[in-house]
């Protein structure tokens, strides 16, 4: 384009051959071509996007990212714990199977902030159950090989491990996907 604005004119005096450029007209556009303004020397201003074309600010790219990632990192044991808490899959009182079993201490259980409080003498087992005080819902149990039974929460352990495992992105993450901490 500035090959062509340079040939117009370059080309103008030959054209015109001494005669003055009309001017009377008004200034067209000024990214048009061939424009009647004496100043059209000037380079035409940059374009700019329509600001629903914009892309998302460089600081918010790595967040959307991590958040991106965060989410596929939990959403497999997130999903398992609500399918084993609001289903019929396991009714109450009735421990999980080993299958199960590994993935929750493995991915949530090791993560929580007083595992070593809750797991206590050692881990007999996984147990859903009603909650003592709360009946209406029902939660994750660990039964010690002392026969005590303990429950704990899993949104604690998923927390703790997002804040160990994403550092920088972790409370943020938090604060809009929990409702409370």
């Amino acid at each position: 384009m500035a090959l062509a604005a340079a040939l117009v004119r370059a080309a103008a005096p030959m054209l015109l051959r001494g005669r003055e450029a009309p001017c009377s007209a008004p200034a067209l556009h000024p990214r048009r071509l061939l424009s009647c303004s004496t100043t059209s020397d000037a380079p035409p201003p940059p374009a700019r996007p329509l600001a629903s074309k914009l892309a998302e600010p460089e600081s918010q790219l790595p967040w959307r990212e991590a958040q991106a990632e965060i989410l596929r990192d939990i959403e497999p044991v997130v999903q398992l714990i609500k399918d084993i808490l609001h289903s019929d899959r396991y009714g109450d009182g009735e421990c999980v199977t080993s299958k199960d079993e590994i993935i929750i201490v493995e991915k949530l259980l090791a993560y929580h902030p007083r595992a070593e409080d809750k797991i206590g003498c050692g881990l007999d087992a996984i147990m859903v159950d009603r909650h003592p005080q709360f009946r209406k819902s029902r939660c994750l149990f660990v039964v010690r090989t002392d026969g005590v039974w303990i429950d704990f929460s899993y949104q604690k352990c998923i927390r703790e491990y997002i804040r160990k495992k994403y550092p920088s992105h972790g409370e943020r993450f938090i604060q809009e996907h929990f409702k409370r901490t």
